[in-house]
């Protein structure tokens, strides 16, 4: 059984005990669009988190009108005191606009809107996905334990493995292996150093503590959990960040290509990477990183060939290699910073976006 450290604090599951933590202290975000509706994932997360019995549950929704209510109505069948914002409802968008800040929609920003709301009545915040099939109630409390022993920051970490083979495919073929290829090229830059610590940098389950939540910009979509990152590493840094084992996740697989696919998603995942290096003072050499990148991948797709065959999974390097080679034409500048401010520079309140999405509600129930 394995219980090395990396350069953050990482608890393992050694026993499978469920450590005491204040979650009577936290918010449970639980982000969900129109495909989370009266899903057995769904189901299952919320299911679990009644018994957690957490201080509250934000619920940040993107769905058409015509959806809402009966999704509103689902959402109240669970017995959690459970509030749900319609991110994308016409008052809300309005508010955002008179703000300033609409812009792009996404999984980053409907976040972004429920930790300002969770954040203002709780000491802590935990955000976890609806589409995992395993989800147990218990890694609220494993999330929130390093919190209350004084980090800022926790995140998850987990085993894709399902039918009989290994899935979590952007991060092990994509993300890793680029953080490696700019460690490679730059190992004085301790961002990278920090990056590069994480077991499972794409998983979208963390902790923080409401002034972290309230205090770090948020990307707008598919780049949220790795813009994340690097906000950490400025905001809580080596010393006040956790990594926490929650054992295997089984989660809902994307296509590759096509749209929502891991190649469209790859393109927010390097933005977002690129642009939290370049704010630390690194400056990627884009010409040659390609194909740096590549070579460390291909090396990545020889340890996973040999780690499958070790453990009797399937797997077929030839089409590991077709993926790294899609996912190195997102390789290139970040382009414009249209991330959403942290909450504490914000000119918007929490109170305002809930009272928005009330009536919004409200309109589509008349």
């Amino acid at each position: 059984m394995e219980y090395g450290q990396e350069a953050v604090a990482t608890l393992h599951d050694l026993t499978g005990r469920v450590p005491d933590a204040p979650t009577d202290r936290a918010a449970v975000v639980v982000p969900m669009t129109e495909r989370e509706y009266a899903g057995l994932a769904a189901e299952r997360v919320l299911s679990e988190l009644e018994s957690v019995a957490p201080g509250r549950v934000v619920v940040p929704l993107r769905a058409p009108a015509g959806k809402v209510g009966a999704f509103c109505d689902w959402l109240a069948g669970f017995d959690l005191p459970l509030d749900a914002v319609w991110c994308n409802g016409p008052g809300v968008t309005d508010l955002l606009t008179d703000r300033g800040l609409n812009g792009e929609a996404g999984k980053g920003r409907d976040v972004w809107l429920a930790l300002g709301v969770a954040a203002a009545s709780h000491d802590y915040v935990v955000v976890h996905d609806a589409d995992a099939k395993t989800y147990e109630g218990t890694d609220v409390a494993r999330l929130l334990f390093p919190l209350a022993r004084g980090y800022d920051f926790s995140k998850g970490y987990y085993a894709r493995v399902e039918n009989n083979r290994l899935y979590g495919r952007l991060c092990r073929l994509f993300y890793a292996p680029l953080v490696r290829a700019l460690a490679d090229a730059h190992p004085e830059a301790d961002v990278l150093a920090y990056l590069g610590a994480f077991r499972y940098a794409l998983a979208g389950e963390f902790g923080a503590t409401a002034e972290f939540a309230r205090s770090v910009r948020v990307e707008r979509d598919w780049g949220l959990e790795v813009g994340q990152l690097g906000e950490a590493f400025a905001r809580a840094g080596f010393d006040g960040t956790a990594q926490v084992d929650l054992g295997r996740y089984e989660h809902d697989h994307r296509a590759v290509s096509g749209p929502t696919g891991l190649s469209e998603m790859s393109d927010g995942v390097g933005a977002a990477l690129f642009r939290a290096v370049e704010s630390h003072g690194v400056e990627p050499d884009y010409d040659a990183l390609p194909e740096r990148y590549r070579a460390v991948a291909e090396a990545f797709v020889d340890q996973y060939a040999a780690d499958a065959a070790f453990n009797g999974l399937d797997y077929d390097p030839a089409d590991e290699r077709d993926q790294v080679a899609l996912y190195a034409e997102a390789i290139g500048p970040p382009g414009e910073d249209n991330r959403m401010p942290p909450w504490n520079d914000a000119d918007l309140s929490p109170d305002e976006v809930v009272a928005a999405s009330r009536a919004d509600v409200s309109g589509v129930r008349r």
